[in-house]
Protein backbone atom coordinates (compact mmCIF):
# COMPACT_ATOMS: atom_id res chain seq x y z
CA UNK A 1 0.00 0.00 0.00
CA UNK A 2 1.51 3.68 -0.83
CA UNK A 3 1.16 5.35 2.31
CA UNK A 4 2.30 9.00 1.62
CA UNK A 5 2.46 11.76 4.24
CA UNK A 6 -0.65 13.36 3.05
CA UNK A 7 -2.85 10.03 3.35
CA UNK A 8 -1.88 9.29 6.90
CA UNK A 9 -2.36 12.94 7.95
CA UNK A 10 -5.71 13.00 6.77
CA UNK A 11 -4.29 15.46 3.80
CA UNK A 12 -5.22 13.44 0.79
CA UNK A 13 -9.03 11.48 0.69
CA UNK A 14 -8.19 10.49 -2.97
CA UNK A 15 -8.20 6.98 -2.33
CA UNK A 16 -11.30 6.29 -0.34
CA UNK A 17 -14.48 5.20 -1.35
CA UNK A 18 -17.95 5.88 -0.34
CA UNK A 19 -20.34 4.39 1.41
CA UNK A 20 -23.93 4.97 1.66
CA UNK A 21 -25.86 2.66 4.77
CA UNK A 22 -29.44 3.60 6.04
CA UNK A 23 -28.96 7.33 5.01
CA UNK A 24 -25.53 7.85 6.56
CA UNK A 25 -22.41 7.94 4.02
CA UNK A 26 -19.57 8.09 4.96
CA UNK A 27 -15.40 8.12 3.37
CA UNK A 28 -13.92 4.51 4.02
CA UNK A 29 -10.99 2.60 3.11
CA UNK A 30 -12.28 0.44 0.02
CA UNK A 31 -11.45 -2.63 1.99
CA UNK A 32 -13.19 -1.99 5.00
CA UNK A 33 -16.74 -1.36 3.66
CA UNK A 34 -17.42 -5.20 3.02
CA UNK A 35 -16.41 -6.38 6.32
CA UNK A 36 -18.19 -3.35 7.86
CA UNK A 37 -21.40 -4.23 5.99
CA UNK A 38 -21.21 -7.75 7.16
CA UNK A 39 -20.69 -6.38 10.80
CA UNK A 40 -23.73 -4.30 10.47
CA UNK A 41 -26.03 -7.81 8.74
CA UNK A 42 -24.94 -9.51 12.14
CA UNK A 43 -26.14 -6.31 13.93
CA UNK A 44 -29.74 -6.54 12.48
CA UNK A 45 -29.64 -10.23 12.76
CA UNK A 46 -29.64 -9.18 17.10
CA UNK A 47 -31.87 -6.22 16.39
CA UNK A 48 -29.66 -3.87 16.74
CA UNK A 49 -29.49 -0.92 13.74
CA UNK A 50 -25.74 -0.60 13.83
CA UNK A 51 -25.22 3.02 11.71
CA UNK A 52 -21.73 5.13 11.66
CA UNK A 53 -21.66 8.77 12.99
CA UNK A 54 -18.08 9.50 11.71
CA UNK A 55 -15.80 7.71 8.93
CA UNK A 56 -13.08 9.52 7.34
CA UNK A 57 -12.17 12.94 9.05
CA UNK A 58 -9.65 15.01 7.39
CA UNK A 59 -6.84 17.41 8.67
CA UNK A 60 -9.00 20.42 8.28
CA UNK A 61 -11.80 19.07 10.08
CA UNK A 62 -9.65 17.50 13.15
CA UNK A 63 -8.03 21.04 13.07
CA UNK A 64 -11.32 22.80 13.64
CA UNK A 65 -12.34 20.79 16.19
CA UNK A 66 -9.39 21.00 18.23
CA UNK A 67 -9.21 24.88 17.97
CA UNK A 68 -12.35 25.17 18.65
CA UNK A 69 -11.92 23.85 21.66
CA UNK A 70 -8.96 25.18 22.53
CA UNK A 71 -10.88 28.51 22.64
CA UNK A 72 -13.33 27.32 24.43
CA UNK A 73 -16.50 27.15 21.32
CA UNK A 74 -16.54 23.91 21.99
CA UNK A 75 -16.75 22.07 25.16
CA UNK A 76 -14.02 19.99 26.82
CA UNK A 77 -14.90 17.17 29.14
CA UNK A 78 -13.72 15.57 31.95
CA UNK A 79 -13.57 11.80 32.45
CA UNK A 80 -17.11 11.95 33.75
CA UNK A 81 -18.25 13.46 30.84
CA UNK A 82 -18.61 17.09 32.76
CA UNK A 83 -17.16 20.48 30.88
CA UNK A 84 -14.18 21.50 32.22
CA UNK A 85 -13.39 25.21 32.86
CA UNK A 86 -10.52 26.01 30.53
CA UNK A 87 -10.01 29.26 32.17
CA UNK A 88 -8.22 27.86 35.23
CA UNK A 89 -6.08 25.84 33.28
CA UNK A 90 -2.39 26.32 31.82
CA UNK A 91 -2.00 25.70 28.09
CA UNK A 92 -0.10 22.62 28.76
CA UNK A 93 -2.99 21.79 30.63
CA UNK A 94 -5.38 22.35 28.65
CA UNK A 95 -3.94 20.51 25.62
CA UNK A 96 -3.88 17.35 27.60
CA UNK A 97 -7.63 17.78 28.39
CA UNK A 98 -8.19 18.16 25.13
CA UNK A 99 -6.47 15.15 23.82
CA UNK A 100 -8.20 13.26 26.56
CA UNK A 101 -10.99 13.43 23.83
CA UNK A 102 -9.56 14.76 20.95
CA UNK A 103 -6.78 13.82 18.60
CA UNK A 104 -4.31 16.23 17.57
CA UNK A 105 -4.38 16.75 13.50
CA UNK A 106 -2.79 14.73 11.95
CA UNK A 107 -3.14 11.87 14.67
CA UNK A 108 -6.72 11.23 14.38
CA UNK A 109 -7.02 7.29 13.38
CA UNK A 110 -10.08 8.91 11.47
CA UNK A 111 -7.79 10.61 8.84
CA UNK A 112 -7.10 6.76 7.68
CA UNK A 113 -10.58 5.67 6.44
CA UNK A 114 -10.06 2.63 8.46
CA UNK A 115 -12.00 3.69 11.93
CA UNK A 116 -15.68 4.44 12.34
CA UNK A 117 -18.07 5.69 15.66
CA UNK A 118 -20.71 3.69 15.86
CA UNK A 119 -24.19 3.87 17.60
CA UNK A 120 -27.42 2.31 17.46
CA UNK A 121 -30.33 3.82 15.41
CA UNK A 122 -32.81 1.31 16.65
CA UNK A 123 -32.45 2.11 20.44
CA UNK A 124 -33.44 6.06 20.09
CA UNK A 125 -36.30 8.18 18.78
CA UNK A 126 -35.85 9.39 15.52
CA UNK A 127 -34.53 12.95 16.40
CA UNK A 128 -32.15 11.62 18.99
CA UNK A 129 -29.47 14.14 19.83
CA UNK A 130 -25.96 11.71 19.98
CA UNK A 131 -23.67 13.01 21.77
CA UNK A 132 -20.94 10.08 22.12
CA UNK A 133 -20.08 9.89 25.47
CA UNK A 134 -19.62 6.99 27.82
CA UNK A 135 -23.01 7.66 29.86
CA UNK A 136 -24.74 6.36 26.55
CA UNK A 137 -22.69 2.96 26.28
CA UNK A 138 -22.86 2.21 29.91
CA UNK A 139 -25.67 0.29 31.93
CA UNK A 140 -28.72 2.06 31.61
CA UNK A 141 -27.72 4.44 28.30
CA UNK A 142 -29.64 3.64 25.33
CA UNK A 143 -26.28 2.09 23.59
CA UNK A 144 -25.35 -0.44 26.25
CA UNK A 145 -27.18 -3.55 24.18
CA UNK A 146 -25.00 -2.32 21.55
CA UNK A 147 -21.85 -2.56 23.70
CA UNK A 148 -22.65 -5.49 24.84
CA UNK A 149 -23.12 -7.25 21.97
CA UNK A 150 -20.15 -5.47 20.36
CA UNK A 151 -17.96 -7.07 23.04
CA UNK A 152 -18.83 -10.33 22.24
CA UNK A 153 -18.60 -10.10 18.33
CA UNK A 154 -15.48 -8.44 18.28
CA UNK A 155 -13.96 -11.71 19.25
CA UNK A 156 -16.03 -13.73 17.34
CA UNK A 157 -14.19 -14.07 13.78
CA UNK A 158 -14.42 -10.30 12.68
CA UNK A 159 -11.51 -7.99 12.34
CA UNK A 160 -12.91 -5.28 13.71
CA UNK A 161 -11.47 -4.18 17.36
CA UNK A 162 -11.55 -0.75 19.77
CA UNK A 163 -8.13 0.49 19.76
CA UNK A 164 -9.48 2.56 23.09
CA UNK A 165 -11.29 -0.46 24.81
CA UNK A 166 -9.22 0.41 28.22
CA UNK A 167 -7.67 3.16 29.91
CA UNK A 168 -4.33 3.70 29.43
CA UNK A 169 -3.49 7.17 30.49
CA UNK A 170 -4.17 8.01 27.05
CA UNK A 171 -7.41 8.67 25.16
CA UNK A 172 -10.20 8.13 27.46
CA UNK A 173 -12.58 4.44 26.63
CA UNK A 174 -14.75 5.06 23.71
CA UNK A 175 -16.85 2.19 23.23
CA UNK A 176 -18.17 3.50 20.28
CA UNK A 177 -14.80 3.67 18.10
CA UNK A 178 -13.92 0.74 16.01
CA UNK A 179 -10.70 -0.13 13.60
CA UNK A 180 -10.36 -2.56 10.66
CA UNK A 181 -7.15 -4.42 11.72
CA UNK A 182 -6.08 -5.51 8.84
CA UNK A 183 -5.62 -1.89 7.38
CA UNK A 184 -5.18 -0.04 10.18
CA UNK A 185 -2.21 -1.93 11.14
CA UNK A 186 -0.49 -0.35 8.09
CA UNK A 187 -1.18 3.08 8.74
CA UNK A 188 0.09 2.12 11.94
CA UNK A 189 3.33 1.32 10.80
CA UNK A 190 4.17 4.09 9.06
CA UNK A 191 3.34 6.96 11.49
CA UNK A 192 5.60 8.76 13.28
CA UNK A 193 6.42 11.65 15.50
CA UNK A 194 8.08 13.20 12.87
CA UNK A 195 5.62 12.66 10.59
CA UNK A 196 3.07 14.80 13.24
CA UNK A 197 5.71 17.18 13.79
CA UNK A 198 5.74 17.82 10.25
CA UNK A 199 2.15 18.98 10.28
CA UNK A 200 1.30 20.52 13.43
CA UNK A 201 4.56 23.04 12.74
CA UNK A 202 2.43 23.58 9.30
CA UNK A 203 -0.78 23.89 10.79
CA UNK A 204 -2.55 27.08 12.04
CA UNK A 205 -3.41 25.66 15.52
CA UNK A 206 -4.12 26.39 18.50
CA UNK A 207 -1.11 25.68 21.80
CA UNK A 208 1.28 24.78 18.90
CA UNK A 209 4.37 25.84 20.90
CA UNK A 210 3.54 23.17 24.22
CA UNK A 211 2.56 20.88 21.39
CA UNK A 212 5.95 20.44 19.18
CA UNK A 213 7.32 20.73 22.77
CA UNK A 214 5.69 17.79 24.14
CA UNK A 215 5.29 15.50 20.82
CA UNK A 216 7.16 12.60 21.00
CA UNK A 217 5.47 12.01 24.37
CA UNK A 218 2.22 12.78 23.15
CA UNK A 219 2.34 10.65 20.21
CA UNK A 220 3.69 7.59 22.53
CA UNK A 221 1.12 8.12 24.94
CA UNK A 222 -2.21 9.33 22.87
CA UNK A 223 -1.28 7.21 19.19
CA UNK A 224 1.27 4.62 19.63
CA UNK A 225 -0.80 3.05 22.59
CA UNK A 226 -3.61 2.28 20.47
CA UNK A 227 -2.26 -0.18 18.42
CA UNK A 228 -3.60 -3.33 16.81
CA UNK A 229 -3.41 -6.76 18.20
CA UNK A 230 -1.49 -8.94 16.06
CA UNK A 231 -3.48 -10.90 13.35
CA UNK A 232 -5.38 -14.03 15.00
CA UNK A 233 -4.91 -12.67 18.93
CA UNK A 234 -8.05 -12.14 20.78
CA UNK A 235 -9.24 -8.66 22.20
Amino acid sequence: MNLSSARLTGHDPSCLAQWNHCGDPCQLHPDVIGPLQSLCDRANAAGLALRVASGFRSFERQLAIWNAKARGARPVLDDQGRPRDLSVLGERERMYAILRWSALPGASRHHWGTDIDVWDAAAVAADYRLQLVAAEYAPGGPFFALHAWLTCALGAGTEFFRPYATDTGGVAPEPWHLSFAPVAREFEARHSPQLLRDAIEAADIELKTVILEDLDAIHARFVGSARCIPSGDAR
